[in-house]
């Protein structure tokens, strides 16, 4: 029998899918691949924004107030916290109070969130044309990852690496979509085959 999920999405450009179609937002994909493996899952619910930072999303969160629980949960937020230059320590904080958030809106259910690291926006012809120095973007961006990575293993959610292949970006310009810094539709088709194979693992 096909199992009956619904999903609920929380970040910002990136779990929209700024500059691509909607249906080629990494939610939209995983849906769609996930009713290829013979599951039955609903449109995603998005509760994200464009530059939306983890307070932001906190509050239109409780602006939402969501009653419902979700068999499918993803969470993916902390890159305009870095581009603003806003502490990794209120980070931290504010991150670990989303998860919580995330996992209550899997009905207490851990084995249900996802977490996805944060890409780095540090490769593209958007950070080039910045001024700011790449390195650091880069650096930056792996502080965040890592505060986000032992929050999410110390609340026994999985966590999702996508970081690496984001990176794949400074070599190959389909990976980025036309206003030369969110992800293309290929490169959210590559997330969404990871989200996947985490969702599908035998031993969940």
């Amino acid at each position: 029998m096909a199992q009956q999920i619904s999903y609920l999405a929380l970040g910002d450009s990136y779990t929209i899918g700024e500059a691509v179609e909607q249906s080629a937002s990494f939610p939209y994909q995983l849906a769609a691949l996930l009713r290829e493996k013979g599951f039955e899952i609903e449109e995603p619910k998005v509760i994200a924004k464009t530059g939306w930072t983890t307070d932001e999303l906190k509050q239109a969160i409780k602006q939402e107030r969501i009653t419902e629980t979700y068999g499918l949960v993803t969470l993916l937020i902390g890159v305009n916290n870095q581009y603003r230059g806003y502490s990794p320590e209120a980070y931290k904080q504010e991150f670990n109070e989303l998860l919580k958030m995330a996992v209550g809106f899997a009905g207490g259910t851990k084995q249900n969130v996802y977490v996805v690291s944060i890409p780095d926006w540090g490769v593209t012809e958007f950070a080039k044309q910045s001024g700011r120095n790449l390195q650091t973007i880069s650096e930056e961006i792996d502080v965040f990852n890592e505060i986000n990575k032992q929050v999410t293993t110390a609340n026994e959610v999985t966590y999702v690496d996508i970081t690496i292949a984001s990176r794949a970006a400074v070599n190959d310009n389909s990976l980025i979509a036309n206003d030369g810094l969110h992800p293309s539709g290929k490169m959210y088709q590559h997330w969404a085959k990871e989200l996947v194979v985490a969702i599908t693992r035998p031993s969940r």
